[in-house]
């Protein structure tokens, strides 16, 4: 059965903020002409810069979660929790909902996006024609979650609800706080440098 033709043979290129088709013109700068985004026919070095990012992220999760986030300070007691210590501190003081939506957040979250990111790098690599249209969902699930990541900057004030606050109540961010950030922003910017074009580079071979 014969390929389908490729946009880009076609002299089309769509516009990754809003969907838009355009004619590609072949100029250096294209602006999409109806939300004004440039306009990419592929994304440089995205496999490469796509690993770099991941990894990065990933050096960056180990002490976000090896290190205590948060410091709470009453009456004299000081106690340091990471954010796994936070979790089952929360379940066991009766606040299983808050608990979950942390480790949701915090757990659950990133390491999807590792998994996911990293199956599509090594499928990408290798030119695998198995479950492009199924992978290409996952992308846009990545896409997706990276629009709520911020949920994740919001672990800190979910676990002040671990202080009864009193008169000599305090609570101070910890190192734990700046690399889970970090590990945030690396996510988002890796799933932005993949280019999910190169999921169906090889469909020609689907045969």
């Amino acid at each position: 059965m014969s390929a389908l033709p490729r946009a880009g043979e076609l002299g089309l290129i769509g516009c990754h903020v809003c969907g838009l088709v355009c004619r590609d013109t072949h100029t250096h700068d294209l602006d999409c002409p109806r939300c004004g985004a440039q306009l990419h026919r592929r994304k440089s070095a995205s496999i490469s810069r796509t690993w770099a990012l991941l990894i990065a992220a990933f050096i960056f999760y180990l002490p976000a979660n090896l290190l205590p986030i948060m410091r709470t300070v009453s009456l004299g007691d000081v106690d340091d929790n990471t954010i796994l210590s936070g979790v089952v501190e929360l379940w066991v003081k009766g606040s299983p909902d808050l608990a979950v939506i942390v480790f949701t957040a915090s757990i659950v979250v990133p390491m999807l996006k590792f998994l996911v990111l990293g199956l599509l790098l090594i499928s990408a690599q290798r030119g695998s024609v198995w479950a492009q249209r199924q992978r290409a969902m996952l992308y846009r699930l990545v896409e997706l979650i990276g629009y709520w990541s911020m949920l994740d900057v919001f672990v800190v004030a979910l676990l002040t609800a671990l202080v009864r606050f009193g008169v000599l109540s305090q609570v101070e961010p910890l190192p734990g706080v700046i690399y889970f950030g970090l590990t945030v922003v690396a996510t988002m910017l890796a799933s932005m440098s993949f280019d999910p074009r190169l999921i169906w580079d090889n469909r020609d071979n689907d045969d």
